[in-house]
């Protein structure tokens, strides 16, 4: 019992120090799309980490965006308590909605793509379907597959929506109010209850 408080205490200690890997992820993806494609692991391993330990350990300890929002946001931040109909089921399960649908589009659009069927989108995409008013510099330039480089477009598009959007909400409220609608915070905490 004392080893997993003392491991619950070095994995807080985590967050704060992982936010780099947020700013890592984005600048990636300037250096070339493809590199974006990492960023799918920040939407399995919270589900990892929840079926190992039962615990909510990434969103309260590891995840490298909350401590983005501590860390970075917190010095331009207003602090204004957010209103309640913000942090509601309804707009919880919108946002879990957004994460599903996004990751079907993610999934089938690149199937297509590796197919033959389609083009591969070559550009960001805000709420997976608004063109961004600006193309992503690619410093290396290298001829990867379609389908990955579309699979590096959908997933850096998926985390720009996010984290612009989490990010607008730490400028005008609490720096973490991302957290309370982020879709793999609900996933984890309705999985709880369900386990109980």
């Amino acid at each position: 019992m004392l080893s997993e408080v003392n491991m619950t205490n070095k994995r807080r200690n985590l967050q704060p120090k992982l936010f780099w890997l947020t700013v890592l992820f984005f600048a990636l993806g300037l250096v070339h799309i493809s590199f974006a494609a990492a960023g799918v692991l920040c939407f399995t391993i919270p589900f990892y980490y929840f079926f190992r330990y039962r615990e909510k350990i990434w969103c309260q300890s590891v995840c490298p965006r909350a401590g983005f929002f501590s860390r970075v946001m917190s010095k331009i931040s207003l602090g204004l308590k957010a209103p309640k109909w913000l942090t509601s089921k309804r707009v919880r399960d919108g946002f879990e909605i957004y994460f599903w649908a996004g990751l079907l589009v993610i999934a089938l659009s690149t199937a297509m793509v590796a197919a033959g069927r389609v083009a591969p989108i070559e550009q960001v995409r805000f709420l997976m379907i608004f063109t961004v008013p600006f193309e992503l510099p690619q410093l290396l330039s290298f001829d990867a597959p379609p389908a990955l480089t579309h699979f590096g477009y959908r997933v850096y598009s998926m985390m720009f929506t996010t984290v612009l959007i989490g990010s607008a909400l730490a400028v005008l409220f609490r720096p973490r109010t991302w957290c309370a609608v982020c879709p793999v915070g609900t996933l984890t905490t309705g999985k709880k209850k369900k386990m109980v």
